[in-house]
């Protein structure tokens, strides 16, 4: 079928007197083609139905319809893995587009419905988990852990990655989030991490860990946990993990950790934060300006709680806490020591005598020797002893009496 532009040029050069072949030869089409459209006229095409394919799914169609009517819930994934033991062989895709067609009206998972908040009112605070190989350790992969506190209302993003989730990595980065602020919010809402939340009592009540609550106390905000199996409930801080995954963490290159929360520091100031918010449509550093001043003050005192653990020294002159080893000094009589542990610090204890303060070490199996703790002597400053004999030991004279001796005992011989 030619297009309606050339049927209308076809009709109006014989309108003109042209003969077929000349109509041909213009048109750049046979002959016979010419003849028929001019004698079939100016008709509209008439095409027939596409008749319907048969589709893999059809068999099964019936048996969905009557899923969804029973449990409008089911989720596409599983009436997949039902159907596949009846005997589909189709692929996932056409099950979802067949699964939102049939499933009735209110069925299934309602849309979740955007929760905002006033002015220094809540953050949010989680962790992700990331994969990382550092150039410093070139074929070693490494978990590392991002905590991240969005703050509710301006949606800016504070973070730090550390190794692992230790209350000492909690305590640091909320101390370090907060300063950034320059202010605290009011309320923080938690994921049921078993940093922040231990469990539940016999009434329902959640039971916050005791550490956690201290630091709740200290700065004066309220901490909240989630529901469970709600992530919606903090998508605030959800969703950038998404975003920084795609738009800072994936492609990069880090030597080490330190590395990349430095990256990571840069890319907050000069992307992230300064960006415009695709859900509130406003800059974020723009509405933080706004909601800074309504953040609580900082107490004037720092945030200073303590972990104390027993701890026994090794051969080496080395305790360990939480997988790395500080040193001691050698001159420690006891084998046990109390070991403090802060935010940032690590205090060495013997009895109620401050021994040793070490600045918090992060990962593992890291070593941390203060001067003066491990002096030895090098083996070129070592005195000599002569090996023992049997019987007296012959004191050390200077060779010039040596030498004299010997002249003496040759000048008799020679006599």
């Amino acid at each position: 079928m030619k297009k309606l532009g050339v049927l209308m040029m076809i009709l109006d050069l014989h309108r003109q007197g042209l003969k077929v072949a000349a109509i041909a030869r213009q048109a750049g089409i046979d002959r016979k083609t010419v003849r028929k459209y001019i004698a079939s006229g100016l008709e509209p095409p008439c095409y027939g139905p596409r008749q319907p394919r048969a589709r893999t799914i059809d068999k099964h169609v019936a048996y969905l319809r009557a899923r969804l009517v029973e449990y409008p819930g089911l989720t596409a994934q599983r009436l997949l893995r039902e159907i596949t033991a009846r005997g589909y062989t189709g692929g996932y895709s056409m099950v979802r587009d067949e699964v939102r067609a049939l499933r009735p009206p209110g069925g299934g998972k309602g849309f979740a419905v955007r929760f905002e908040t006033l002015p220094g009112e809540q953050a949010q605070v989680d962790f992700a988990q990331f994969r990382v190989s550092f150039t410093a350790e070139p074929g070693v992969v490494h978990i590392v852990w991002l905590f991240s506190i969005v703050l509710g209302y301006s949606r800016l993003i504070w973070g730090r990655f550390a190794h692992r989730q230790t209350m000492q990595t909690v305590l640091a980065c909320h101390k370090a989030a907060f300063e950034a602020f320059g202010g605290v919010p009011r309320q923080i809402l938690y994921d049921r991490m078993k940093t922040a939340v231990i469990g539940e009592d016999a009434d329902g009540q959640v039971v916050y860990n005791r550490t956690l609550g201290d630091l709740a106390h200290h700065y004066g905000f309220l901490p909240k946990a989630c529901r469970p199996y709600r992530p919606e409930t903090k998508g605030k801080v959800e969703r950038p993990f998404r975003y920084i995954r795609e738009d800072f963490f994936l492609g990069g290159v880090f030597r080490d950790l330190d590395d990349l929360n430095l990256q990571f520091k840069g890319w907050l100031g000069d992307v992230a934060n300064p960006r415009l918010h695709a859900t509130t449509g406003r800059v974020v550093n723009e509405a933080f300006a706004e909601e800074k001043p309504t953040l609580l003050l900082l107490p004037l005192i720092p945030f200073g709680a303590v972990l104390k653990l027993d701890r026994r020294i090794s051969c080496e002159g080395m305790v360990s806490v939480g997988g790395n080893y500080y040193s001691v000094p050698d001159a420690t009589r006891r084998r046990l020591v109390e070991v403090h542990s802060t935010a940032d610090e690590i205090k060495i204890f013997e009895g109620d005598q401050l021994i040793a303060c070490h600045p918090l070490l992060d990962g593992r199996r890291q070593r941390s020797t203060l001067p003066g703790h491990r002096q030895s002597i090098r083996h070129k400053d070592r005195v000599a002893i002569p090996p023992a004999f049997g019987g007296d030991l012959v004191p050390l004279r200077p060779l010039d009496v040596y030498e004299a001796v010997g002249r003496r005992l040759a000048a008799g011989v020679a006599a």
